[in-house]
């Protein structure tokens, strides 16, 4: 699986002498919960980190910041913007999430832009899409078994074994001691 299919190419982007309360405002506008920070010089405009709603109150607001004069570029760190290529692999990714210490990656496109970002929430669903897709191939394999190759005779009842010990009235079963 290739981080392309699964990341978000719905960026927010805010420059970084927007102030934190300019911030929060686009991240209620727009329902997210990140914001890519950019900063315009003689190359154009590029990435200069990443602000998320956690970093505005964990981080600015827990420290007293001001939220009308505090500029995103003060709180963006840098040097934590992590990214990966657009054909990397997911197994790539949580690598570098680990190895970065993040929940996001900003995935380039093969020419140096910003493709999309990437979340461990990103991660997480198309590894639950893998293990159930998975967990139906088995079923598929058990259903496939049992048509083929149908049981000889049923299975005898089991009422008569005794399970030594065992007594859990707390979920309604009898004492079979």
């Amino acid at each position: 699986m290739k981080i392309s299919d699964i990341c978000s190419s719905n960026i927010v982007a805010a420059d970084g002498a927007a102030s934190l309360q300019r911030a929060a405002a686009l991240m209620r506008e727009h329902h997210v919960g990140m914001l890519l920070v950019t900063a315009t010089g003689p190359a154009g405009t590029q990435a200069i980190g990443i602000v998320t709603d956690r970093d505005l109150v964990v981080d600015a607001m827990a420290r007293g910041a001001d939220a009308a004069r505090t500029t995103l570029a003060e709180v963006a760190d840098g040097d934590a913007l992590a990214a990966i290529g657009v054909g990397a692999s997911l197994d790539q990714a949580i690598a570098a999430m680990r190895e970065h210490g993040v929940r996001r990656l900003v995935v380039a496109a093969d020419g140096g832009g910003v493709y999309g970002i990437l979340s461990m929430d990103d991660v997480l669903d198309a590894l639950a899409h893998e293990m159930s897709e998975l967990a139906h191939a088995a079923r598929a394999g058990i259903e496939r078994e049992t048509r083929e190759r149908p049981p000889l005779a049923p299975p005898a009842p089991l009422a008569s074994v005794r399970m030594p010990g065992y007594s859990s009235a707390a979920y309604g079963a009898p004492s079979l001691s």
